[in-house]
């Protein structure tokens, strides 16, 4: 049994000191806090809510990060992977949320999202007689969708993020890229402990640089207050069937994509294969916390494949680091001006430390892939999924002729897309290994050879008989 007295990060059980541990959680707090804050902040402007519910929404959401992330890294009875994960309010559900919340409001995200959160358990529940459905090259496509998926909004975080009147301006991308050289001279030069945090110096050197510019907004901090508790039922819970359905779909598919990161973390940092009661765990785990988060206000939470990026480049999966990184979000959820001081990082400077990550997640699911063989069965599931997902995503006006609930079902979402297509060609397709197509081209080779040998002959006796024709005809 792993002892737990060891102090190395590289070690799930590892209880490094503080003062190596909080420098590497900082790492992990800056690539989730923002995708925490900027979910709620969507969500509010879609469905029309107030400035006290938009905090209130932020507020939560911070919380519930901090919950589901402390169960999946400890677990509660069969709850939790008891892995080196991060989980919180996450970007793949933002299309149905919106589809959702701008026909039924925040009533109906959240009452769909209780019943979404029953489906998760189901499936938790159920997934070790359904795991075959899910081998490599399918939660490898997943994860190679999920890291191409996140391109766009690291370039638009480097341009200074939507909605900025200086977006795409030359300082914004000035910040970015000198953040960005600053992460890769540090992870590629540097040595020791000093190389592992090249995220967070990357990032200070950005802030810096930032605020020299003149780019940092402080106006969040004086407008947090200084505490604030979480409240039970503050949303009506209402439950439009077409919401109810589109949120089953997209929990289900989540939990494709919580299996890709979760294989992901566990190939990527600890250089083995995901175990059927981790996955389990961090299935049920996933599911509880979004079916309870429904009730105080929290959106569905799911892995953070930017924090897979990083386990899989550091290699640190000590949960001593990831849980400081939960407890920082569970006090920014009651201490708001805590939380408050994180926002204040421009999103150019997000935007170049994190581009890098999301390059490790890209390769971390080609990765995957490899660990099956490149049959043209499985090159066919994969090229299909990716071709699909990624042809929608670049074209989401193609599905606006599609009934409404198909629609919102889909969302535009990649990875709903590449997870459906991968797991339907997985079912239907025959199951051939590389042996079975080499030993099919070598029984066609040899009935093509016998088919021209026989031909030959047949040809040699034609010519034979016309000969002998000839000469009886002289």
């Amino acid at each position: 049994m792993t002892t737990h007295r060891s102090r190395s990060v590289f070690d799930f059980y590892g209880r490094p000191p503080l003062t190596r541990a909080l420098p590497l959680s900082l790492q992990h707090i800056l690539a989730m806090v923002m995708g925490t804050v900027t979910v709620p902040i969507i969500v509010a402007g879609t469905v029309g809510a107030s400035s006290a519910e938009t905090l209130l929404l932020i507020q939560i959401s911070l919380l519930a990060s901090g919950i589901s992330t402390l169960i999946q890294l400890y677990g509660v009875y069969r709850f939790g992977a008891r892995l080196p994960t991060i989980f919180g309010v996450g970007f793949a559900y933002v299309p149905t949320l919106t589809a959702v919340g701008s026909q039924f409001g925040i009533s109906g995200i959240l009452g769909a999202q209780l019943i979404g959160g029953l489906a998760m358990l189901l499936v938790g529940v159920g997934i070790r007689p359904l795991r075959h459905l899910f081998p490599p090259v399918v939660a490898g496509v997943v994860v190679l969708v999920i890291g191409l998926s996140l391109y766009d909004i690291a370039i638009r975080y480097m341009a200074g993020g939507i909605g900025n009147p200086h977006f795409g301006e030359p300082a914004q991308w000035a910040v970015a890229l000198a953040t960005l050289f600053v992460v890769l001279c540090i992870s590629q030069f540097a040595r020791g402990f000093m190389k592992l945090s090249a995220i967070v110096c990357g990032i200070l050197v950005g802030y810096g640089l930032s605020l020299a510019l003149g780019m940092v907004d402080f106006s969040p901090i004086h407008q947090a207050s200084w505490f604030s508790a979480p409240q039970l039922m503050p949303f009506e819970l209402t439950f439009p069937a077409a919401a109810v359905i589109s949120m089953v779909i997209i929990c289900v598919v989540n939990s494709v994509q919580t299996i890709g990161d979760l294989s992901a973390t566990t190939i990527g940092g600890m250089n083995r294969e995901l175990g059927e009661k981790e996955l389990s765990g961090g299935l049920l785990g996933n599911g509880l916390c979004t079916l309870v988060g429904s009730l105080f206000g929290a959106l569905p939470t799911s892995s953070y494949s930017q924090n897979v990026g990083i386990i899989a480049m550091t290699k640190v999966v000590s949960r001593t680091v990831l849980a400081l990184a939960a407890v920082f979000m569970l006090l920014a959820g009651v201490i708001p001006k805590f939380g408050a001081l994180m926002t204040t990082i421009p999103y150019p400077v997000l935007g170049g430390a994190t581009i890098t990550v999301f390059g490790m997640i890209t390769m971390t699911g080609i990765q995957l892939l490899t660990r099956d063989e490149l049959s043209s069965r499985n090159m066919t599931i994969a090229s299909l999924a990716l071709a699909l997902s990624l042809g929608v995503y670049a074209a989401p006006e193609a599905l606006d002729a599609l009934p409404p609930m198909l629609k919102l079902a889909i969302g535009g979402s990649p990875v709903v897309v590449a997870a459906i297509t991968a797991v339907t060609l997985n079912l239907l397709l025959p199951k051939r290994s590389l042996d079975d197509e080499h030993q099919e081209r070598e029984r066609i080779a040899a009935k093509m050879n016998a088919s021209d040998h026989q031909g030959a002959k047949s040809s040699r006796k034609a010519k034979s008989d016309t000969g002998a024709k000839s000469v009886s005809a002289r």
